[in-house]
């Protein structure tokens, strides 16, 4: 093979990692971050389209998705789709509102 043909396959090879491999293994580190940064509180939808607030974290790979009043389900952490409402999000928000001192400030009469 002359060196021209070479110098072709190492750049097709390079422009193939850099436009796909590269990009895909993103994706796989993002979703990887998502599942492992869930809480009890947040609000998840799955990938099925289930939409529920995590009650409680189960073993490394199971969570209890609360979708409605009374009805809990066991979800695999791999199916979380994306965070709707992350209750990190919420307790800070709470806390820009209304600091700790200020809450359950009990005025005398």
């Amino acid at each position: 093979m002359n060196p021209g043909g070479l110098l072709i396959l190492v750049a097709m090879f390079a422009l193939l990692w850099v436009l796909f491999i590269m990009p895909q293994r993103k994706r796989i580190q993002a979703q990887r971050e998502l599942v492992q940064g869930i809480e009890v509180g947040d609000e998840i939808v799955t990938v099925g389209g289930l939409i529920g607030r995590v009650t409680s974290l189960t073993g490394d790979d199971e969570l209890r998705l609360e979708v409605a009043p009374g009805t809990e389900l066991r979800v695999a952490r791999r199916a979380v789709g994306a965070v709707l409402t992350s209750a990190r999000e919420a307790r800070t928000h709470d806390e820009r509102i209304a600091p700790e001192s200020e809450r359950d400030e009990v005025v005398p009469s």
